[in-house]
């Protein structure tokens, strides 16, 4: 990363701590790289993106993100930690770290919204706040912006943060002075991998999500497949996160939208499978848990429910992963 850090970028970097973003990098605006692109259309071309239909739209956008404003010059990339400051217990249904507070879209968004808001005011031009929706490649683009390296897990790492953050960017037409991209890797650790209950992981570093337990108890529809080792996970999973050595020293995030809800630290299987509707939508109105629906988070009560009882296994064995499809 440049050693020498510009005006703007030092003013910038000032106000995003200010609002809660702990950290900042600047990309220049470009094509994404040829290598890149057809990585990811080699991903979608598998069909490991399984029913994310919304990932094969909109290719020309990921690939170039001026076209998302004209003129654009800069991507602001911004790190939010969302490290929570209380666990659940172990044996409750278990939540992912990011959904125990409030919507991280709402949150970071209003956040980067204030920053763009700064940035123009104080160096002109135009501005487009993104925050996961947009067609972006932001992991990408947040190791252009020297922010971190992606892991074998497929997350963000941050040298000496760790991975528990939301991203976000600010595209803007003003040129800041880009920032050196990471470097690092994982090297030869393969904790993640090692740890991965349902072998979602690829020993490539790609990521089959038709196994991935966040993608089957979030954005899966229907009946979980055979054999899914879902143990008590409820919504999404933090074990490829939670065995990362990067995360041995993260920190509890200060951004208070992001604490852990009461009601969701004690929520049980029994209460979700005899919520109503209406329930549900004033218990998860300001929780990123709503994409689920309720049919969904009841679905993966029940399934936990059974098998704690004993009518499903609560692991696959590793000859019954390849089901997982």
């Amino acid at each position: 990363m440049n050693s020498f850090r510009s005006p703007c970028k030092e003013l910038i970097a000032e106000k995003a701590r200010s609002l809660g973003i702990e950290k900042t990098g600047v990309a220049a605006v470009m094509p994404v790289s040829s290598g890149a692109v057809e990585m990811y259309d080699r991903w979608i071309a598998s069909g490991r993106h399984g029913e994310m239909a919304y990932l094969e739209r909109y290719g020309e956008v990921r690939a170039n993100p001026s076209l998302l404003l004209p003129s654009a010059r800069s991507i602001i990339c911004c790190a939010v930690n969302y490290f929570p400051s209380r666990k659940q217990c172990p044996d409750a249904p278990q939540i992912a770290s990011y959904a125990l507070g409030c919507d991280y879209h709402d949150v970071v968004r209003e956040k980067l919204e204030a920053l763009a808001a700064f940035i123009r005011e104080n160096f002109g031009g135009e501005t487009r706040v993104c925050v996961d929706t947009a067609p972006v490649r932001e992991r990408y683009w947040a190791v252009q912006s020297g922010l971190g390296f992606v892991g074998k897990n497929n997350q963000l790492i941050i040298p000496g943060k760790g991975s528990y953050f939301f991203l976000g960017e600010i595209i803007a037409t003003h040129e800041i002075e880009p920032d050196e991209p990471c470097r690092l890797s994982c090297g030869d650790c393969g904790a993640c991998l090692r740890v991965c209950p349902s072998g979602a992981l690829m020993p490539d570093g790609g990521i089959d999500a038709r196994r991935c337990l966040s993608y089957l108890t979030i954005e899966y529809r229907g009946d979980l497949p055979p054999g899914v080792p879902l143990g008590n996970r409820l919504y999404g999973c933090d074990s490829c996160q939670a065995a990362c050595p990067h995360n041995r020293h993260a920190s509890a995030t200060n951004v208070e939208e992001f604490a852990p809800s009461e009601r969701l630290l004690n929520l049980s299987c029994e209460a979700i499978e005899n919520m109503s509707q209406q329930e549900f939508s004033a218990l998860f109105r300001h929780s990123a848990i709503k994409r689920t629906k309720l049919s969904g988070l009841q679905r993966n009560a029940m399934y936990i429910r059974r098998a704690q009882k004993g009518s499903l296994p609560e692991d696959a064995p590793h000859d019954a992963r390849s089901r997982l499809r």
